[in-house]
């Protein structure tokens, strides 16, 4: 049984490609830091991430995904899709905008950011663009890590980018050990 850290990790990417590549060794790695993985609970990056922090030996930390609801007019039911499979703690929400919507107040983006210690942000398209620019605004550590910059490259640029996982470890290790 694994138990609650006290420090939460957000990752944030694609809601329709997994990007397994990138965002496996990131799962990985967060489960032996012994975080809380934070995602938005869906399909893409956050299934592949969460699958791999769930899959990984650990005894602190569980798999967090904050759940969008269906639309305006369906705030009491999950949308569709949403929680995935490895989601062991889902919180769902009222809010249903995301992707160009991601930083209108009805957007879950928002939880997201502010619910997590440090938030990486993996490939991914206008959702994951806000969530970047909500860090950014909020004033939360952020970082963007892909091995490819062309995945990346929309992503607001005062956001510190890695190619390493190596490199990413650096930049959340005072996060997640203070």
């Amino acid at each position: 049984m694994t138990t609650l850290s006290r420090c939460t990790v957000g990752v944030m990417g694609s809601g329709t490609v997994e990007h397994d590549e990138y965002a496996r060794p990131v799962g990985e790695a967060l489960a032996e830091l012994g975080v809380n993985l934070l995602t938005g609970g869906g399909g893409g990056v956050m299934t592949a991430v969460s699958r791999a922090f769930t899959s990984a030996s650990r005894t602190t930390g569980i798999c967090i995904g904050i759940i969008p609801c269906a639309s305006e007019s369906e705030r009491g039911t999950a949308k569709a899709g949403y929680p995935n499979a490895f989601v062991e703690l889902a919180i769902y929400t009222h809010l249903p905008y995301s992707g160009q919507q991601g930083t209108h107040d009805l957007s879950r983006n928002h939880i997201n950011v502010l619910s997590c210690t440090a938030v990486v942000a993996l490939p991914g398209e206008d959702g994951t663009a806000a969530e970047v620019s909500l860090a950014i605004r909020y004033g939360k550590p952020v970082i963007v890590y892909s091995p490819s910059p062309q995945l990346v490259r929309h992503f607001p640029q005062p956001a510190t980018r890695v190619g390493s996982i190596s490199e990413l470890m650096r930049f959340l290790q005072p996060y997640v050990t203070g």
